[in-house]
């Protein structure tokens, strides 16, 4: 068992390392003036959302922004903290903010998720609507941000390594 959590706090190590580049090469796009990007990040965004056809990220409702604005406010600060938590390992004290990070991410998730499966884009005139196939290509890429923070919880709750003793008076 010490094995299999030791190997989940890898790629734990791994999601957290890998996210703050990704939150604040391309999620932050959603958000900050296009002038503090590079043209080649510019680009790369504008890859993504012709090659995934992902209308969030092109016209993002009210809703996502604020999902992206709890990335960069809430998260982006974690994703070190966790980063070393993982890396080191067996740290108690990400306990409890693993769980609160893995809840809300995964809500956040379930919800991007729930809408790229049914919700009926707009036709904008760069992009198409969405194929099932489609679709479901839009959704493997968010998916991994479900499943990890998931993971993440799972291992919190339940692992012996994570769970705390509690300390009782005797009478």
């Amino acid at each position: 068992m010490a094995s299999l959590t030791r190997l989940l706090e890898w790629i734990f190590f791994v999601y957290f390392f890998s996210h703050i580049p990704i939150t604040l090469l391309v999620d932050l796009q959603a958000v900050l003036p296009a002038s503090l990007y590079p043209p080649a990040l510019l680009d790369l965004m504008k890859w993504y959302i012709v090659g995934f056809k992902d209308h969030l990220m092109l016209n993002p409702p009210a809703w996502f922004l604020s999902f992206v604005y709890c990335e960069a406010i809430l998260q982006l600060p974690f994703f070190p903290v966790a980063t070393y938590a993982f890396y080191k390992g067996g740290c108690k004290w990400i306990r409890i903010p693993a769980i609160v990070y893995s809840t809300h991410v995964a809500t956040t998730v379930c919800a991007i998720i729930v809408h790229v499966l049914f919700e009926d884009f707009p036709k904008s005139n760069q992009l198409e609507p969405l194929t099932q196939k489609e679709r479901l290509t839009l959704v493997s890429v968010y998916a991994p941000y479900l499943v990890i923070p998931l993971l993440l919880l799972i291992t919190m709750l339940f692992s012996p390594r994570y769970r705390q003793e509690e300390k009782r008076k005797r009478k």
